[in-house]
């Protein structure tokens, strides 16, 4: 185990952050590295950060210049930045003898603030606070489908504005991509091969934040979404390929009239 970054009986405050779709963590100096997988960086004294490139950061003991300056500073690196980044936030407790027992208060007891021990945290966090960034997305997606299920009742048609939803719904399937293939939701992190000793803090902080739960939620969601998309473009075909049937038939009669037209007066 490495050396603590924090002391016995200290009290972190911890802040996660999705601030984009990715971050270039290749881009980070060696300087300040801490570890891999995730990127853990100094940030000045008795402050760290880890960085993830699916779009989060966990800040700890940062204050409010502290966290406006890193994440000035790291700006560069981010890639298609959200305009405004959602967040949580947790306190992480050293008490010694402790690993991932909530306390009455709240905060989240660690034995140690190791480095290993705080990549385990960040990760939690970082999936947790991106999935709550996919949930409010959803939520508002599922707000105009409904009136898209509506006017398919009603005319069997969706609109001008269901075409601008399926445009939303394609977004969506591509944020779906992004959670599996990037994020990882599901998947334990690759630090636990090498450290097993800390299997049991994962499943914990796991179970606190729900993250099974809610990634099985989205999934559902996003399954609904994508067969709604389907009807919807099942249905434009149809309608298509009925008026190309259409415009068949009116030549096809244009034709055998004008050919009765040219007999008859000849």
């Amino acid at each position: 185990m490495t050396d603590p970054l924090f002391p016995a009986n200290a009290r972190i405050s911890v802040r996660a952050m999705a601030i984009g779709e990715r971050i270039d963590v290749r881009a980070f100096g060696s300087s300040d590295r801490i570890a891999a997988g995730p990127l853990l960086v100094r940030a000045g004294a008795g402050r760290a950060a880890a960085v993830l490139r699916y779009g989060a950061v966990v800040l700890f003991n940062m204050d409010v210049d502290d966290e406006t300056a890193f994440l000035e500073a790291i700006k560069p690196y981010v890639a298609d930045p959200y305009p405004e980044p959602d967040f949580e936030r947790m306190t992480i407790a050293v008490v010694p003898g402790s690993d991932g027992i909530v306390n009455a208060d709240g905060s989240i007891a660690l034995s140690a603030a190791s480095v290993e021990r705080l990549q385990i945290v960040a990760t939690v966090l970082a999936k947790s606070v991106v999935l709550g960034f996919y949930e409010r997305g959803l939520a508002a997606v599922f707000d105009r489908i409904e009136p898209l299920a509506a006017s398919l009742k009603r005319t069997g048609a969706i609109g001008a504005e269901g075409r601008e939803l399926l445009r939303e719904i394609g977004d969506v399937l591509l944020m779906q991509q992004r959670t599996v293939g990037r994020v990882e939701i599901g998947e334990k992190p690759d630090l636990l091969w090498d450290h097993p000793e800390l299997e049991r803090l994962y499943a914990r902080l796991q179970e606190e934040y729900e993250l099974t739960e809610r990634a099985r939620a989205v999934e559902r969601k996003f399954d609904l979404i994508s067969r709604t998309a389907t009807t919807a473009l099942d249905l434009q075909q149809t309608r298509h390929l009925l008026r190309v049937e259409w415009y068949i038939v009116i030549l096809i009669l244009a034709s055998i009239l004008l050919t009765l037209y040219d007999m008859f007066w000849s």
